[in-house]
């Protein structure tokens, strides 16, 4: 297994015991490789929940860009609810998972078909 794969199963394990959600590994996966790079880099990799200028990145760079959503209150609340779902103290939010929450969420699933 390469480093990716073992990411890939410290975000499933994340998923698992602290969002109480299930991963589909197939698009675990793909929200994983869409990251790119940023998986590797330590503050790239994680998404600091109380920031608000990183939640605004999440917003307008995943959400609206990748995603496709229109811009709207109910972004943030996703956002918002997703940081909650994970754990206000839990330090390391890893972006992937994060992200994975939030396609779940607005059933954008086929944006990685």
């Amino acid at each position: 297994m390469g480093k990716r794969d073992d990411l890939i199963a410290k975000y499933a394990d994340d998923l698992k015991n602290k969002c109480g959600m299930d991963p589909d590994m197939d698009l675990l996966t793909k929200v994983t490789i869409g990251c790119g790079p940023a998986i590797y880099n330590d503050d790239a990799s994680t998404v600091a929940g109380s920031q608000s200028s990183e939640l605004e990145t999440v917003k307008n760079n995943f959400l609206i860009k990748k995603l496709g959503l229109p811009d709207g209150d109910n972004l943030m609340a996703a956002i918002d609810s997703v940081i909650e779902t994970y754990g206000k103290s839990e330090r390391n939010k890893y972006r992937v998972v994060v992200y994975y929450m939030l396609v779940k969420h607005f059933g954008k699933e086929a944006v990685y078909a």
